[in-house]
Parts: structure tokens; C-alpha cells; sequence
């Protein structure tokens, strides 16, 4: 359990924030002038669906914390700091294979030797330790926001988390057999299936991890992320992880956002660290 509360801690590098209180251009409002997330999805010039927004994860509620940590939730409460508490990610941000028993984790041995290390470093080979980037899922599991900017032939996603985005191509260019610079955030291209708006993302390097548990993903990540706006509020997201390297089969998530209307991504950069240095010694 000690180990749990000390990735909630070192996951939380520095503050976040947003603009404040700005309308957000074309907001539908009730009568008391409050945002009306339940309102019909926009559609962008070309009739597709419109992404663009600032979208933050909807939490796993306190129930579901409940059953997964039991007891264990009141020590994970006490110790998360402001900003990161449980009630403001989602519960694949613990862990990606949170829904499987042990026994049913579809990980390979080499996996389960990278995860297992994980474990024993308790947090200090973290990417965030070491104020690199956290790398997908995370970036959409964690309790800071996203914005995504849809223009025609590309879609912008700005993570706040580590600063960090994402470019996705919908010009029709496919993917590269090769990747000559593997990146944190991988390669993406994207496609429209109707309302559902697809991306396929490859050339990922190993540097990055699916989750706080320390759960490995190779270079040869590929990753399907489907994309609906339910309404003007809020966006369903799912996930699908293909590793044959590490994992003897493809598996998927579902990660759900609700628009944060009126505010804004702000900066987010671990300026201060002071840390590291002091890791390994006792």
C-alpha cells in the first residue's frame, strides 16, 4: 500500500491551472445562463462531429474505489496530495489491466519481469521523476485536463499534463512502416467512421509506461483510440493497446471525458524539481 500512495505523490510534479470564468464561444446555456452539457453535439464547417473543446476525464466514482482498494482507500485519501486525490482520475490510471484478475493479465513473462522491477524501485524510475513525459494513456487518465483543436485535415491534442501534444493527421497519409525517430507520443493519423473518429498511432519508443503500476509497453505499441461526441458535454473515449511484444493479446478501455466549459489549458512544466538527485539514498 505504501507503494500505491507514494506514485499518487510523485505523479503530482506541480500545479495546474486554467483561464477562469472566459465564456467559451458557442456554449449552449439553460436560463439561469449555467453551460448545458447536454445539448446536441456541434459539427465542424465539413458536418462531422466537432472534438474541439477541453475535456477532462470523468473520475472513478468513490464506489468503485471502494471495492478495488478497500480499506486501503482511507490511507490512499490521506496521503494523495491536492489536485491528485482518487476522486479526480480515473482508476486506469493505477492500473491499465485494472479489470482483470491476476491470474486472467494477459501480460508475457518479459513484461511481468519490467513490471515487477517497477515495483521494487517504488516510483524512482517514474518518467514524471525524472520530468519526462508520462506518455499515453496517462495523459488522459490523470487529473489534468486536454484540449483538442479539430481543423480540417488535422486534429491538435494539447495535453496539460507535462506540456506535452499530439498532432493527428487527417490529410490521408497513413502511417510509416519505419520510424526512424520513435517518440514519446508516437506517430498518428486519423480517420472518420461515421460519428466515430479513429486514430491509429504507431513509432513509440519504451520509454514511457501505460500507468502508475509501472505496466511496460514495447516499441512496437500500436494504439486505436475511438472517438464520440455524446452530446455537447461530453465525449466518449475508448482505447486499444496492441503489443504483441509484451501482451498475448490486444486489450481495451474505456475512458469517458465531460467538457470543462469556461476554462482553458494552462502551462504545466516541473520547474522546481529538486528531488532526484536524492534518489537511491536513504
Amino acid at each position: 500500500m505504501r507503494k500505491l500512495c507514494l506514485l499518487f505523490v510523485l505523479l503530482a510534479s506541480s500545479a495546474s491551472a486554467q483561464w477562469l470564468n472566459h465564456p467559451t464561444p458557442g456554449m449552449p446555456r439553460t436560463r439561469d445562463g449555467k453551460p448545458d452539457l447536454t445539448a446536441r453535439a456541434p459539427r465542424a464547417p465539413d458536418g462531422k462531429p466537432d472534438l474541439s473543446g477541453v475535456w477532462h476525464v470523468e473520475p472513478t466514482t468513490m464506489e468503485e474505489w471502494k471495492r478495488l482498494l478497500g480499506k486501503d482507500l482511507e490511507l490512499v485519501l490521506a496521503t494523495s496530495p491536492a489536485g491528485m486525490e482518487p476522486t479526480t482520475i480515473s482508476k486506469y490510471a493505477l492500473s491499465v489491466l485494472i479489470d482483470f484478475k491476476p491470474e486472467d493479465a494477459p501480460m508475457r513473462p518479459e513484461a511481468a519481469k519490467i513490471f515487477g522491477a517497477r515495483a521494487e524501485a517504488l516510483g524512482r524510475d517514474l518518467p514524471s521523476t525524472h520530468c519526462l513525459p508520462i506518455g499515453l494513456p496517462l495523459t488522459y487518465l490523470v487529473s489534468e485536463v486536454n484540449k483538442v483543436v479539430q481543423t480540417p485535415g488535422l486534429t491538435v491534442i494539447m495535453y496539460e499534463a507535462d506540456g506535452t501534444h499530439r498532432q493527428i493527421y487527417t490529410d490521408g497519409r497513413t502511417l510509416p512502416r519505419e520510424y526512424d525517430l520513435p517518440a514519446f507520443l508516437g506517430y498518428s493519423v486519423g480517420r472518420w467512421e461515421r460519428d466515430m473518429f479513429v486514430v491509429e498511432t504507431a513509432g513509440f519508443n519504451d520509454k514511457t509506461r501505460f500507468d502508475l503500476a509501472g505496466h511496460p509497453h514495447s516499441a512496437g505499441l500500436r494504439v486505436v483510440e475511438r472517438f464520440r461526441r455524446r452530446d455537447f458535454g461530453h465525449l466518449d473515449l475508448e482505447m486499444t493497446f496492441d503489443d504483441p511484444t509484451f501482451y498475448t493479446k490486444p486489450f481495451t478501455v474505456q475512458i469517458p471525458h465531460t467538457l470543462l466549459a469556461d476554462a482553458d489549458i494552462f502551462e504545466m512544466f516541473d520547474e522546481n524539481e529538486k528531488d532526484c538527485v536524492h534518489m537511491g539514498k536513504k
